[in-house]
């Protein structure tokens, strides 16, 4: 089968492209000019340049294509421009959906994120029939991806061969940004976690959301979500596993989160007034840390078989690999 697969040069898209052509398919990736393509070198794939906010390049790139993998999002916890997150991930994903429809894709895997499951009120483990309340939605990226997926749901509805996915935090190798999750692991390394916050995520490793984006490809069920997770983890505890790994001291003081609210204001501030990068305590990060993002996986393990590959594993190659590409 001819594939495109937008997002091939980031982290969760480079892995999605491993695995697509592992499977035998035929591959097209769409780039962007500026795009590091650092994680395609060397792969059997055929590079088209466009950009989700150009709708002639995307009918030329998924032309000829029988399925879609839509990785591609401006992924950030912060932007000194908020409307990026918008024109890319909300109305790209619409440009690049029509495009397909209008050129006969018979399946689609859209890339959503978890930050569009719920999360129950009483503190139990999000799952697929749940949607975040609004004041869950902080931040740009997160309330972006959601309208995202809202759109891609009601397209669904109108016919569109659409299964969506949404990975929880995935480590392993080839994050060269890195991702929010990748700089947790980037700054454990070099010792600036002094403290942690008590906050929850789901860790997995990237060639498993890999290898869930292909399952949904074959087998996923049109118009539904599917949570591409593995293990419920405290911060402390995923401190507690990468300190054997690293050598570094896993922290031992823990911070109310209501402390480090008040310095992510000042430096998100100082991002957006002064410096223009990106503020090292990014307030939609810490928003988000105030809950435990814990999820209930078991649709993803029994429709898809997900794959659950132990998360010290999926570590240790992130360290391993930053270590190599010299992050830390």
């Amino acid at each position: 089968m001819k594939v495109l697969i937008t997002g091939s040069s980031g982290f969760i898209g480079a892995a999605v492209t491993r695995a697509v052509i592992a499977k035998g398919d035929d591959v097209r990736v769409l780039v962007r000019p500026d795009s590091n393509r650092r994680n395609l070198e060397g792969l059997p794939v055929e590079i088209v340049e466009g950009d989700l906010q150009d709708p002639a390049s995307l009918k030329k790139a998924v032309l000829g294509c029988q399925g879609l993998y839509h990785v591609a999002a401006h992924y950030a916890l912060w932007a000194q421009d908020p409307t990026t997150f918008y024109t890319v991930n909300v109305e790209g994903t619409k440009h690049l959906f029509r495009a397909a429809e209008q050129e006969g894709v018979t399946r689609i895997v859209y890339t959503s994120t978890i930050g569009a499951i719920g999360l129950p009120r009483d503190g139990g483990l999000g799952h697929e029939e749940l949607f975040p309340a609004e004041h869950e939605l902080s931040g740009d990226y997160k309330r972006s991806k959601f309208l995202a997926e809202q759109a891609v749901l009601k397209m669904a509805q109108q016919g569109l061969p659409v299964v969506i996915v949404n990975p929880t935090a995935p480590v392993g190798k080839r994050d060269v940004k890195p991702t929010p999750t990748g700089q947790i692991i980037v700054d454990f390394m070099k010792g600036r976690m002094f403290a942690y916050i008590e906050t929850g995520m789901n860790l997995i490793d990237v060639d498993d959301v890999a290898l869930g984006h292909v399952r949904a490809m074959e087998r996923g069920r049109i118009g539904e979500r599917y949570i591409l997770g593995n293990q419920n983890l405290m911060l402390k505890e995923i401190c507690q596993m990468l300190s054997p790994l690293t050598g570094v001291p896993a922290p031992r003081i823990q911070l109310p989160w209501k402390w480090i609210v008040p310095l992510a204001h000042v430096n998100t501030w100082i991002a957006n007034h002064v410096t223009h990068k990106t503020p090292r305590i990014p307030l939609e990060g810490v928003r988000m840390a105030k809950y435990r993002m814990h999820y209930d996986c078991t649709k993803a393990r029994k429709e898809l078989d997900l794959p659950q590959s132990p998360v010290e594993t999926a570590l240790k190659k992130a360290v391993q690999w930053f270590r190599e590409y010299g992050y830390a």
